[in-house]
């Protein structure tokens, strides 16, 4: 999983999520950095988090992306600056 802040300039964050887990009325999502520093980042998605995100699937651009059986498999190429 890639990530930017604009707090961080142009710096790029690589990291793998380490846990998912229910509290409260959020899901929350740990993730430790491994590139350039090792931090544990969290987040917290509720159910209008999860609304908003399966509106956005359901796009036919992120439809095809998801369905698209080569790309379960494949190593990804990195997406450039975003």
């Amino acid at each position: 999983m890639l990530f930017r802040s604009t707090g961080l300039g142009k710096a790029e964050l690589i990291a793998d999520i380490t846990a998912v887990k229910r509290q409260g009325d959020y899901i929350i999502m740990e993730m430790q950095t491994t590139e350039p520093v090792r931090w544990k980042i969290r987040g917290g998605v509720n159910h209008k988090d999860i609304r908003q995100l399966l509106k956005a699937m359901l796009k036919l651009s992120a439809l095809s992306f998801f369905l698209n059986p080569r790309g379960w498999f494949k190593t990804p190429e990195h997406p450039g600056d975003f």
